[in-house]
């Protein structure tokens, strides 16, 4: 199901992204498309857990650009 190469990096997607490509790098490297990252996250963040956009937050600021 994941089309990850062994060793392949987690990097912050510069062609699939909407604000600054974390769910687009998250989806490359489980091998899912970015859209299911996004609902999930969307989803997570309206049910009440603020954990997703801190979590965002930080991969924005430590995951480097592809």
């Amino acid at each position: 199901m994941t089309n990850s190469v062994p060793g392949e990096k987690l990097r912050r997607s510069s062609t699939d992204k909407m604000i600054a490509g974390v769910a687009g790098g998250w989806a490359e490297l489980l091998g899912v498309d970015a859209s299911i990252i996004r609902i999930v996250l969307a989803a997570a963040t309206l049910l009440g857990f603020g954990a997703p956009i801190l979590i965002y937050a930080i991969c924005w600021a430590v995951m480097p650009q592809e």
